[in-house]
């Protein structure tokens, strides 16, 4: 038997041997076009190449492409396990050629490729061609031989394909294989064409005009092919199949549910195992491209799709959580082709066993509610759209859940009752937070949300994507389009910037949509929790609701901000083990060239702390081990070993981030930092570059804070250090090394210095005291003007003047840095006859001081005017004079 693995082998082999590029799938969320919810052929990665916006180093290429339908206007989930073959998951093999080759060339390669390399027979091969398309029938007839009776002209828009209602487009040609006689169905274009004997395995496009505006198309300078061919359903034709189910890779997970359920794979449940194979293939590669379950979204979409294989194994008799033991089975079917899925393997598994566990707390109340009012219904009847909505808002049964659960009993559920009550729960909310004091300028943010619902948030995984703009908001208000120079805060559908929350600021960047509008991001923040609103102006052409953009980070920027906030994490984790398990995070700031970390610690810390925990984060930066991401509840990820951090308010699920490898911290599962975070991380500790601590200080009761830098900004820190180092070694003539021990050797000597200048000053104010003392209405008076002496040695110096025995008075001035200090003191000869507080008080005013204060016999004052010294000595002879 061929495998799909070989299937899909060969078909990629065959076309890189035909000088086409191998590219890889691309993720399931589109980067490139927001109007998909997720990848749904192949074409998609490559629809600016086809559109001419982007140009790549190839001509031709060829992929196989994962793609889900299962939301939006591609919407297969409600038929999944019922019929043969529709999925929600499911591999598009194609080729492409961007200008290169054309129709001749695309119909050549597909009859090589299915009789040659693939051997099916010629003669169970039929097509179809747009009936208005005259080449492609020559082209094959001439290449493959086909007669007219099996090249059938399709007069309907089936056979003509567009990319919108203007771009590129151009007529198809499908390629059908015949199952036989013995299936009902007619071929294609016939009456009974909806039969199974006629199956549709490979469609070529021929992309060769462009559509402009109603009836208006033009050829394309450039004609390109697009082509798909789906794998399962092409697989089951290889292996002699008629059920896209019965085919290699489904089959083994269909056993391997049959296996874990107890249940026959072919009995009552082959629907329920049909549904699990399936949606675990859907959700398993949705959460490995970065999809997480909520209630939004594209993440919303993901949930619906677990849950309807969660019931299904309910269904089954399974009591505990059953999809995360099916996922090792899938990585050894699709795990060579698809290595994303190897590496995300805990991530999946515990995500499966997070949300599984969660839905089945509530499944069985939920399932006896359903029970019992499905029960009250005829034969046919109808479930009251009230009680699909308590399914939904209780017991988190999405619509099509009920819709399912009904399904096999013949019933239906009042959509538009259940929409009612939607609408209804809408107004009580916005009621309910009219009344909460939020500043009226915020209601248009809650008009917003209600109207557009949360911003999808593509961040983690990249810093350019495509999106739409759903609201512009100027001067407070919404606007259908805002001009040129206008300042504009624009909401879209899904966004790569990151709004600010959990101390990390917003990104700035650019969102373009080519010449028609630039808008230039300053800010991103966040409203109402989940709304991501960017702030910015218009720079080029007009901003419009409903333009497709482009929104593109500032890639430099947002890298120094996940490098500053990893280090954060590194930096708590750090601080607890060299100061106890007491510290806790405060608040942080994580900003493009710096972060500050406010943690809850009673004393400063010393330079042996900070010296440690600086060597400490940098250790763990050297490791350069991988930063994980797991999705969890908040109860299970802090009995993990998780912090939660300060300000942030956790909903039902968290993302845990790890980072640095410790084998002793077994509580952790041997990773050095865990805790639950929001933001956007470095891949890999070695991104963080270096660490260095800036500054430690307090700033309340009981809190220190702590600045730092990382990478080229603590690169910088420690060039300009090193230059300082330099010049001062260059300053003291000596190599860099000595530096302390010079710096040393001359601040001993420069306190020598002092201390001989301050015994030589007390000397010179001391000194020749007959020479230098006046009487003054009998009283001996020294008065004295000390020049530079410092303000702090002047009640030292008239002190020691007085215990001299020459003075019963001593007034003395210093004019150091321009101002004048003045100290008075009176010895025991003048006490009773003069008050040292008026004598200062009275020099203090003329070098333009007030005031003064101090004892009787020693006072102290001062006054901005040095110059006028000797008019204080003046002023205080006089007051002695009377």
């Amino acid at each position: 038997m061929t495998s799909s693995n070989d299937i899909r082998a060969t078909f990629l082999d065959y076309f890189a041997r035909n000088g086409h590029q191998v590219v890889e799938s691309s993720p399931l969320v589109p980067r490139n076009d927001p109007t998909l919810m997720f990848a749904n052929s192949g074409m998609v990665q490559f629809k600016n190449v086809f559109t001419g916006q982007e140009r790549r180093s190839y001509s031709r290429a060829t992929t196989a492409q994962k793609c889900v339908r299962a939301g939006g206007k591609h919407n297969d989930l409600d038929n999944v396990g019922y019929t043969a073959r529709h999925h929600t998951f499911f591999e598009m093999l194609g080729n492409f050629s961007f200008g290169d080759y054309f129709k001749e060339q695309a119909i050549a390669h597909a009859w090589e490729l299915l009789t040659k390399d693939f051997a099916l027979p010629k003669d169970r091969l039929l097509v179809t061609v747009y009936s208005e398309d005259e080449e492609a029938p020559v082209y094959w007839k001439r290449v493959a031989g086909l007669p007219d009776s099996r090249i059938i002209r399709i007069p309907t828009s089936d056979n003509f394909w567009r990319m919108g209602d203007t771009g590129p487009c151009g007529p198809c040609s499908e390629i059908f294989f015949d199952h036989g006689p013995s299936i009902p169905g007619g071929p294609p274009g016939s009456p009974d064409e909806d039969g199974d004997r006629f199956i549709e395995i490979w469609n070529l496009v021929f992309m060769q005009y462009e559509e402009g505006p109603p009836g208006t198309r033009v050829p394309l300078p450039r004609p390109s092919i697009d082509t798909g061919m789906g794998l399962e359903r092409f697989a089951a034709i290889l292996q002699g199949k008629h059920d896209n189910y019965d085919t290699d890779t489904l089959r083994a997970l269909i056993l391997a549910s049959a296996e874990a359920t107890g249940q026959d794979p072919d009995g009552r449940f082959k629907v329920s195992h049909r549904v699990v194979a399936d949606h675990l293939r859907a959700g398993t590669f949705l959460i490995a491209d970065g999809v997480l379950p909520s209630n939004e979204g594209r993440g919303y979409v993901l949930r619906r799709i677990l849950r309807r294989a969660m019931r299904h194994a309910h269904m089954m008799g399974s009591r505990e959580p059953l999809l995360h033991r099916l996922v090792p089975t899938l990585i050894r079917q699709m795990g060579a082709a698809y290595p994303e899925i190897q590496r995300a393997e805990a991530l999946v598994t515990e995500t499966l066993k997070l949300e599984e566990t969660k839905f089945r707390n509530l499944l069985e109340r939920g399932l006896g509610l359903l029970a019992e009012e499905s029960g009250r219904l005829g034969e046919g009847g109808t479930l009251s759209g009230e009680v699909a909505f308590r399914l939904y808002d209780t017991y988190g049964f999405p619509l099509d859940l009920t819709q399912d659960a009904l399904r096999s009993e013949g019933k239906t559920v009042d959509v538009e009752g259940f929409n009612a009550a939607m609408a209804e729960q809408r107004r009580r909310a916005r009621a309910a937070w009219a009344g909460s004091g939020e500043a009226a300028t915020d209601a248009v943010w809650f008009d917003l949300r209600e109207k557009v619902g949360a911003s999808e948030f593509l961040g983690y995984s990249t810093e350019t994507a495509e999106g739409q703009i759903l609201a512009i908001v100027h001067e407070g208000r919404p606007v259908e389009s805002a001009p040129v120079g206008a300042e504009v805060a624009v909401v879209l559908n899904q966004t790569p910037f990151y709004g600010e929350s959990g101390g990390q600021v917003g990104d700035t960047g650019l969102i373009s949509a080519g010449e028609a509008c630039r808008i230039v991001v300053r800010d991103t923040q966040k409203k109402l929790g989940d709304l991501v609103v960017h702030l910015g102006t218009v720079a080029h052409g007009e901003a419009t609701v409903g333009l497709a953009v482009q929104a593109e980070v500032d890639h430099g920027r947002r890298g120094t901000i996940r490098a500053h906030h990893s280090a954060t994490h590194l930096l708590h984790e750090a601080l607890r083990r060299r100061l106890g398990t007491h510290v806790s995070q405060k608040g942080s700031l994580n900003a493009p060239d710096r972060l500050r970390f406010d943690v809850s610690q009673p004393t400063p810390m010393s330079d042996e702390d900070l010296a440690w925990v600086e060597e400490e984060v940098n250790a763990r930066i050297r490791q350069n081990s991988e930063v994980t991401t797991r999705l969890m509840t908040p109860e299970q990820a802090v009995a993990a070993g998780a912090m939660a951090l300060f300000g942030e308010k956790y909903g039902d699920e968290v993302r845990v981030v790890g980072m640095g490898a410790d084998p002793d911290a077994t509580e952790k599962h041997g990773i050095y930092s865990l805790e639950l975070c929001g933001g956007t991380h470095v891949r890999r500790t070695g991104d963080i570059g270096l660490f260095r601590i800036v500054s430690e200080g307090a700033v309340a009761a009981g809190v220190r804070r702590i600045e730092a830098v990382t990478g080229r900004f603590a690169e910088t820190l420690v060039e300009e250090a090193n230059a300082r180092l330099r010049e001062a070694a260059a300053a003291l003539r000596v190599p860099p090394a000595e530096v302390p021990a010079r710096i040393a050797a001359l601040l001993e000597e420069r306190r020598k210095l002092e201390r001989d200048v301050a015994e030589l000053r007390k000397q010179l104010a001391t000194g020749g005291a007959a020479a230098e003392v006046e009487t003054i209405n009998g009283l001996r008076v020294a008065l004295r003007n000390l020049g530079e002496v410092p303000a702090r040695d002047l009640k030292g110096l008239a002190e020691a003047i007085l215990k001299g025995g020459t003075a019963d008075v001593v007034a003395l001035v210093s004019t150091a840095e321009g101002k004048a200090s003045i100290v008075a003191g009176l010895g025991e000869g003048a006490k009773g006859k003069a008050d040292a507080v008026t004598l200062v008080r009275a020099a203090a005013g003329a070098v333009g001081g007030k005031g003064g204060g101090g004892r009787p016999e020693m006072a102290q004052a001062g006054g901005p005017e040095g110059g006028r010294a000797d008019e204080a000595l003046a002023a205080v002879r006089g007051v002695l004079a009377g």
